[in-house]
């Protein structure tokens, strides 16, 4: 089962999205600069073999809900991440409001 769910952030919404599979569920919550999402995410690749993409994205591990992802601090984060302050620790939360330009505006212009 698929599940896509608006997350209101202040005056922009953010797509919380889950997918129920056997013995797993992955979830992930979007914006239009980047992403969050479980364990499953391979940052690794992310940063070396897709590097030229940019991408924006965190991983939390041992997450299984959209709530406990938003409240999980990243255990790693991509480069282009990184530039915008989403490091390492940050909550998923903070990392969202950034990846929205509720938090750091600047840094997302």
């Amino acid at each position: 089962m698929i599940n896509v769910i608006p997350i209101p952030f202040e005056d922009r919404i953010a797509l919380g999205i889950s997918v129920v599979l056997p013995k797993t569920n992955l979830v992930m919550v979007t914006t239009e600069k980047g992403y969050i999402m479980c364990g499953a995410l391979d940052v690794g690749l992310l940063n070396e073999k897709l590097a030229s993409r940019e991408i924006i994205a965190g991983r939390a591990v041992g997450v299984k809900t959209l709530d406990e992802l938003l409240a999980a601090p990243l255990e790693s984060t991509t480069f282009k991440a990184q530039e915008l302050g989403i490091v390492p620790g940050t909550c998923g939360r903070d990392a969202i409001k950034i990846m929205l330009g509720l938090d750091g505006e600047a840094k997302m212009n």
